[in-house]
C-alpha cells in the first residue's frame, strides 16, 4: 500500500493513522434520528414529516444520548422495509465478504466487531478514501449474504425489482491522528460486543497493532481533505 503525500506543503497536512468507522444496517439509524445522525438530508417524504435531518458534528458516539424513543419508533414504522438485524449466521457471511474485500484492497483492519444492527471497524491508513473502503466492504458482504441465501431483502422485494441493500447508506467516521487515540479505538471496538451482552469477537482478517505494517511511520497517510465520508 502506497502512502499519499501531496506535493504542495505536505508538512502542513494532518497525519492520519487510520479511522474508526461504523456501518449500520438498513433502518437502524435514520437521518432524522432524535439522537443525531451523519446525514443532512431526509429523502423519504414520510420520514421528512417526522422531522428534518439531525446531523451532528461530534466525533463521539451518541447512541446512548437521551432522546424521544417514541419518535424514533414512529419513524421506523414508515420505512419501506423492516429494519435489518443480522443473525450469527449472517455475521459469519459478512465476515467472509469483509475478508474478500480486505484481501482485494490490502486494507489493514486493527479491530472489528459485527453486531446485529451495526459494525465497528478500526481501519489503518490507505490511499483509498474511507467511504470507498466502506462501500467495498458492504458490497462484498452483501454478495456473500446473497450467495448463501441469507440476505433478508430479496424476500421483501416485489418480483422483478432489484433488492435494496441490507445496509444503510453512508457511514459514521472519525479520523485517528495519534497512537493513543488509535489504541483507545481498538480497545473500544474489541470490547463493544460486551455492551450488548455478547462475547468479544476474533476475526482472521484482523491484524494486531504491533504486527501491522500500517503502524510504521512510513505508512502514515497525509490527508489534504478530511471531509465526512472521505
Amino acid at each position: 500500500m502506497r502512502s499519499i503525500i501531496p506535493p504542495e506543503n505536505p508538512k502542513e497536512l494532518p497525519i492520519i493513522l487510520g479511522a474508526h468507522i461504523i456501518l449500520s444496517t438498513y433502518g437502524f439509524w435514520l437521518p432524522n434520528d432524535p439522537r443525531g445522525s451523519w446525514s443532512d438530508y431526509v429523502g423519504k417524504p414520510e420520514l421528512f414529516h417526522l422531522g428534518r435531518a439531525t446531523k451532528v458534528q461530534t466525533t463521539k458516539s451518541v447512541a446512548h444520548v437521551p432522546h424521544d424513543a417514541q419518535a424514533r419508533r414512529a419513524a421506523k414504522k414508515v420505512l419501506e422495509y423492516p429494519p435489518v438485524r443480522f443473525t450469527g449466521r449472517q455475521a459469519l457471511a459478512i465476515a467472509k465478504g469483509f475478508r474478500q474485500a480486505i484481501r482485494e484492497g490490502e486494507y489493514i483492519i486493527y479491530a472489528c466487531c459485527i453486531l446485529p444492527t451495526h459494525v465497528h471497524l478500526a481501519i489503518g491508513p490507505h490511499e483509498r478514501k474511507y467511504h470507498m473502503i466502506a462501500l467495498h466492504l458492504k458490497n462484498r458482504a452483501t454478495s456473500v449474504l446473497r450467495e448463501r441465501g441469507l440476505d433478508p431483502m430479496p424476500a421483501l422485494t416485489p418480483p422483478g425489482d432489484a433488492p435494496p441493500s441490507p445496509w444503510a447508506k453512508g457511514l459514521w467516521k472519525v479520523y485517528i491522528r495519534d497512537p493513543e487515540h488509535l489504541r483507545a479505538v481498538i480497545r473500544y471496538v474489541e470490547e463493544n460486543p460486551l455492551r450488548e451482552g455478547k462475547r468479544i469477537q476474533q476475526w482472521s482478517f484482523v491484524t494486531p497493532l504491533n504486527a501491522a505494517r500500517g503502524a510504521a511511520p512510513d505508512k502514515q497517510v497525509r490527508h489534504a481533505h478530511c471531509r465526512p465520508g472521505g
